[in-house]
């Protein structure tokens, strides 16, 4: 059964960096193309970052040149390095497949930007 256990998240000021990590069990990482999503509310979920099973990356331009996605596949976990956060960047956020493994999503971690 899948599992990703999303953590990291906080409350920041703007301008200020977090990074959250996802740790898999039950399914190796650097086989699946990975990303990272997020949801604001009132709004549909969307992916921001994703890391191919090759390495390559992309990103929405909303956060092109913020955020790094990264994975460690000794320790089977994927990485958001989140800088220069902004107000609109306050999200649940979720790791997931690309696309998402069918009928699963974590718990999600909650980022704040505020000051």
């Amino acid at each position: 059964q899948v599992q990703l256990v999303e953590s990291g998240g906080g409350l920041v000021q703007p301008g200020g960096s977090l990074r959250l990590s996802c740790a898999a069990s039950s399914v190796v990482v650097a086989s699946n193309a990975m990303g990272w999503y997020r949801q604001a509310p009132g709004k549909q979920r969307e992916l921001v970052a994703r890391i191919s099973s090759g390495g390559s990356t992309n990103y929405a331009d909303s956060v092109k040149g913020r955020f790094t996605i990264s994975r460690d596949n000794a320790k089977n976990t994927v990485y958001l390095q989140m800088n220069s956060l902004k107000p609109g960047d306050t999200a649940v956020y979720y790791c997931n497949a690309v696309p998402p493994f069918f009928g699963y999503w974590g718990q999600g971690t909650q980022v704040t930007v505020s000051s």
